[in-house]
């Protein structure tokens, strides 16, 4: 077999990995039900992974190296000169529509459920994506607060507070992943985590175009 010919393999049997493991749960998804899903003998899987348990936490990080590209594409547009709280809502939205992806639900249910017999799912999950997206968000946060556009920050504090206040809303709306949350909430969600960032981190300008209008006296 060509070395190309092993990777197409190779990729094939994780994506079949990915939705099996999602659906059925590390105790009940079968090698040979994945086996069939990847249109493969079930030796070719012993073959590339040796065993159940490296399968698993292969098809866990390239699920996570999936969601790092979405995330590293869409962080690349915060860049000086655009508007900023424009583009920061953009980003904001693509996290959440990422967070709210099937698959990422289903990922952080399987963290939940095998952290106890996998500890190590963490690290992978962390190293492959979560650190990476807070380290390139953190980058450009900092390169803005350079070139004023942000007060002076701590770059990777100000990144993780970003995505708390993302993620912390959204995942009560969609009550943990259970319910699905419509696009305008998503995008109410990203406005608001804006405009909170905006008051803790922007310039001054922007904190005041941010800033609740004051009654005027006597009216």
């Amino acid at each position: 077999m060509s070395a190309r010919g092993r990777i197409d393999k190779r990729q094939a049997i994780l994506a079949a990995a990915g939705e099996v493991f999602a659906r059925e749960g590390y105790a009940l998804a079968g090698v040979d039900v994945i086996a069939a899903e990847a249109g493969v003998a079930k030796p070719t899987v012993y073959n590339h992974f040796g065993d159940k348990e490296t399968l698993f936490r292969e098809a866990i990080a390239a699920d996570a190296d999936r969601a790092l590209a979405k995330h590293l594409a869409v962080v690349a547009e915060l860049r000086d000169g655009n508007d900023l709280r424009a583009t920061l809502e953009r980003v904001g939205h693509h996290m959440l529509v990422c967070h709210c992806e099937d698959r990422s639900v289903a990922l952080r249910r399987l963290l939940s459920a095998e952290v106890t017999r996998f500890p190590d799912l963490i690290d992978i999950v962390r190293g492959h994506a979560a650190d990476r997206v807070t380290e390139a968000l953190a980058d450009r946060l900092a390169r803005l607060a350079l070139a004023g556009r942000l007060r002076r920050l701590d770059p990777t504090q100000a990144a993780e507070q970003f995505i708390a206040l993302l993620t912390g809303p959204i995942e009560a709306r969609s009550r943990l992943g259970t319910r699905p949350v419509p696009d305008d909430e998503l995008w109410a969600v990203a406005r608001a985590a804006v405009d909170t960032f905006l008051r803790a981190f922007g310039d001054q300008a922007a904190a005041r175009s941010s800033a609740p209008v004051a009654d005027t006296p006597g009216e």
